[in-house]
């Protein structure tokens, strides 16, 4: 069963310990979702399916880590910057590590290339400077995109951040906080944003020298920042991709934890 971390006391913690070796940490962030979800969306994308999982899912589930790196700068968007997530997530692990943890599993409500190298690169560098406490620890990270079979077909098909996915799972999960009218950037800017998720950010240099530093910003011709086919979205779909979650992220704990058993 899920053992909720912030619902517990010492001893129950203890108690947990002895059950199970793994625990969860969603991870999101207040970020950008059109005008149609709430600011709050990749946090819930994080939360949500450990609690629907529940008595499936043999993990003690950490309390959400709230900030990280989106790149987006439209008003309510709260950027961290990779470099400082990666090592705060770091931080986090290491700690869970020594209560006695053998599995961690990062579940990413929000992905992004920044955001995933960078908490990468860092939890790498981790195992590999304290091998004799991180030898037989398992550290896991994915998009909860990334379980479902369905939401990464949609991905193929150019639908990405507020788009049909996440829109459909907010009808599913939490259909009072979906607005009913969905606003896109002009037509060839939206076209850009689904065809290529990273052209929101504009790479330029104040000198065109190969050895300078570019500038990143999210280009100011970008009013609305939807990448995806939101308009399609439906509860049923929704229900759909949430089931595919839960089964995946239940099926990856089991995996890790009968590795434990000898």
């Amino acid at each position: 069963m899920a053992f909720f971390m912030e619902e517990m006391t010492v001893r129950e913690m203890e108690s947990a310990l002895t059950k199970t070796k793994t625990v969860v940490i969603p991870v999101g962030l207040p970020e950008q979702h059109g005008f149609h979800l709430p600011l709050g969306t990749d946090i819930l994308n994080a939360v949500i399916p450990p609690r629907i999982a529940g008595d499936r899912l043999n993990a003690v589930v950490a309390p959400s880590v709230n900030y990280c790196f989106s790149g987006g700068e439209l008003m309510g968007t709260i950027n961290v910057s990779p470099n400082a997530f990666g090592i705060y997530m770091s931080e986090i692990c290491s700690e869970f590590i020594r209560l006695g943890f053998k599995n961690v599993v990062i579940l990413l409500g929000h992905g992004g290339s920044e955001n995933t190298d960078a908490l990468k690169s860092t939890l790498q560098t981790l195992l590999r400077r304290d091998k004799e406490k991180t030898g037989d620890v398992a550290i896991a990270m994915m998009d909860v995109q990334e379980l479902s079979e369905t939401g990464m077909k949609a991905v193929e098909e150019h639908d990405y951040h507020a788009g049909l996915i996440e829109t459909s799972n907010m009808l599913y999960w939490r259909p009072d906080m979906v607005r009913d009218e969905i606003v896109l950037d002009e037509p060839q800017i939206a076209e850009n944003l689904r065809t290529d998720p990273d052209w929101y950010a504009l790479h330029k240099k104040v000198v065109d020298n190969p050895f300078v530093i570019e500038h990143v910003n999210q280009r100011e011709e970008i009013k609305v920042g939807v990448m995806g086919y939101p308009e399609k979205a439906t509860r049923s779909l929704g229900e759909k991709v949430s089931g595919e979650i839960v089964n995946s992220l239940v099926a990856l704990v089991d995996s890790l934890e009968k590795r434990l058993v000898k």
